[in-house]
């Protein structure tokens, strides 16, 4: 038995006190209101309504089931609004893995966008490399987040938030900072550092492909755990990265080239279990494509013209990104 709706029905008759008017007022015949009615009634074991007049008044019996009545309604509406809500994926909690090293203002409209469009979500951020949100989506502790494409899950949905052109990370002082491209081919001799194969095994393996296919096998490759490690490298010439240029504007005393041809991008997707996905996973991916496209030129705010505080602290000009087409750039001798 719907006692939800029976009692709706109930109500209804009980303010029209006529069957006619309340069979109108919800849209449904009259012979189909009565018998709910009757159902009530022999569900309860009671009378409700006194029919011997033409208009039909309530019993004490009926008189005290109205207030029970909306109690009930009441109650079924909320309820039926907040699994709506869940469902929906505005209550409850989401469990996403962003990148080591995700920018403080990347955090920050991650969350700020998840909680304009859903207030009630409880958004936990942890910080995972791509093998371990993978892992974590496989054994259910994570619901979604952010990894390097290509990875492996065939029973995960990756959707596209970012791409970004790979290029070649220098000291400003280098020879390949005035270029305005740097080859592959032109890197021969020099050592590769690359983010950790353990992070990102399918992408690792795709930038060693990448370097070969185009003439540059590093006689050493070496890994770095995060962005900080991998800069602190390139800054003590061990080698060249090849990484995003918003990865290279974190630290002002190297410079960022892109790669000839652009062989190389860096895509960024938000995945979830193909199947039985968190109801909040595909809102998660929206807003991270917004996050990140509006961030899309921050990179390219550290270069320009004029002082800039970093030269309080290393002393010298403070432009530490030297960018596509600026004035003076030049191709490297081969060295």
């Amino acid at each position: 038995m719907d006692l939800g709706r029976h009692l709706r029905y109930f109500l209804v008759v009980a303010r029209e006190g006529h069957f006619g008017d309340a069979a109108l007022e919800l849209g449904i015949a009259q012979p189909a209101l009565s018998q709910s009615v009757r159902r009530l009634e022999d569900e309860l074991g009671v009378v409700l309504f006194d029919r011997s007049r033409r208009r039909v008044e309530l019993t004490p019996a009926g008189r005290l089931l109205v207030d029970q009545a909306r109690l009930v309604v009441g109650a079924e509406a909320r309820l039926r609004e907040t699994m709506r809500r869940v469902r929906d994926g505005e209550l409850g909690a989401l469990r996403a893995g962003v990148p080591p090293g995700t920018s403080a203002v990347e955090l920050r409209g991650l969350l700020t966008g998840m909680a304009e469009r859903a207030p009630d979500l409880d958004v936990d951020l942890g910080e995972m490399n791509g093998a371990e949100l993978v892992r974590a989506l496989g054994a259910g502790t994570a619901d979604t987040g952010l990894v390097t494409a290509p990875f492996e899950g065939a029973d995960l949905v990756g959707r596209l938030v970012r791409s970004a052109p790979v290029g070649a990370v220098v000291p400003r002082d280098s020879v390949w900072a005035r270029a305005r491209e740097v080859a592959l081919a032109d890197l021969a001799g020099r050592d590769l550092v690359v983010s950790a194969r353990t992070a990102a095994p399918e992408w690792f393996e795709r930038v060693l492909a990448v370097c070969r296919d185009h003439g540059w096998v590093p006689p050493r490759v070496r890994e770095a755990g995060d962005a900080d490690f991998l800069l602190g490298l390139v800054l003590a010439g061990r080698g060249v990265a090849l990484e995003t240029a918003a990865t290279a504007a974190r630290e002002p005393r190297l410079a960022w080239r892109p790669l000839a041809g652009a062989p190389l991008l860096r895509r960024t997707e938000a995945v979830y279990p193909a199947e039985g996905a968190h109801p909040a996973a595909a809102m998660f991916a929206e807003v991270a494509a917004e996050v990140f496209a509006d961030g899309c030129e921050a990179g390219r705010l550290t270069a320009g013209a004029g002082e800039q505080p970093w030269s309080l602290v290393y002393g010298g000009e403070g432009a530490a990104l030297i960018l596509p087409g600026e004035a003076g750039a030049e191709r490297p001798e081969t060295v």
